[in-house]
């Protein structure tokens, strides 16, 4: 059995005045590499999410996404690591670029330093059904909760279950309960919990957010470009919010705090309705590593 070495990046997207964001590894000139070589990799690298990077017939790039313990069909700040990395490296010289993933094709944008991503208009799905078990599981009340807000089920592509509390401190103090958060994500469905509050009084930051996914091993995540778009639409559609931009501020609140900004871009058509949407931000490039890998596997 021969073993092999093989370049990663490690990127941090969504950084928040370059400086925190959620790690991410990214693998370039994939194609020759296994399904079960690139998942080797992934759980080596030991980071959530590893992007490799192939050639494509029907878009720029092909990325496939592994976490440690197998492949996802999309990743976000995998994706804005990936482009941040090829735009700042002059692989992508325009402002437009695609990928091709196992879920489809999606259209990548620049602006500036900022890479986004294509997500799905959103489709809601009330949850009043199970409010007070998903209450429990976040250990906080009904009084907690944004007034003449409800949570319900947001997806762009991905499902997250959205839910608005009234404060900051609220915010903070969360401590869940993973192992019920985890029945509920299995019976919806869900990727993760999105809980977030409104910045009303703050000019540069719209929500203030926390993700939890224990379902897929992430107890809280820092920067989540997948739910950050679902947040952004609810605060348009619900909250009636109404901008087309707006700056999502995550990861602050974790037990080792790593601060991450999201933006995400609405496009409205005439009647008001959300028609496409973009989430991204700036990746920064951490640090370079070498993993071996089995050639035969």
């Amino acid at each position: 059995m021969v073993e092999n070495t093989i370049k990663v990046q490690i990127i941090n997207a969504f950084v928040d005045n370059e400086t925190g964001g959620n790690s991410a590894g990214l693998v370039l000139n994939s194609d020759k590499l296994t399904a079960q070589q690139k998942l080797d990799i992934a759980k080596k690298v030991g980071l959530s999410e590893t992007a490799f990077v192939s050639k494509s017939k029907s878009a720029d790039f092909k990325l496939d996404f592994f976490t440690p313990t197998k492949q996802i069909a999309h990743c976000g700040h995998a994706t804005v690591a990936t482009f941040s990395y090829l735009k700042q490296n002059e692989y992508v010289t325009g402002s437009i670029s695609s990928k091709e993933t196992i879920d489809g094709n999606r259209e990548i944008k620049f602006d500036g330093e900022l890479a986004f991503m294509q997500q799905k208009p959103p489709k809601y799905q009330s949850i009043n059904d199970d409010e007070d078990i998903i209450l429990k599981s976040l250990k906080i009340s009904k009084l907690d909760l944004l007034k003449n807000a409800s949570i319900e089920i947001v997806n762009t592509g991905n499902s997250f279950l959205i839910i608005p509390v009234n404060n900051l401190q609220i915010l903070k103090d969360i401590k869940p309960d993973f192992d019920l958060m985890n029945k509920i994500s299995g019976k919806h469905d869900l990727i993760g919990y999105y809980v977030f509050t409104p910045n009303l009084k703050l000019s540069n930051r719209d929500a203030s957010t926390r993700m939890f996914a224990p379902r897929y091993g992430i107890n809280e995540e820092s920067g989540t470009g997948m739910a950050a778009g679902p947040l952004a639409c609810y605060i348009y559609d619900k909250l009636k919010i109404q901008k087309k931009r707006y700056l999502i501020q995550q990861g602050k609140f974790m037990s080792s705090p790593s601060p991450s900004l999201i933006y995400v871009d609405l496009e409205i058509s005439n009647k008001g309705e959300i028609d496409n949407l973009m989430a991204g931000g700036k990746g920064i490039v951490e640090s370079e590593i070498e993993i071996g890998y089995s050639q035969n596997i």
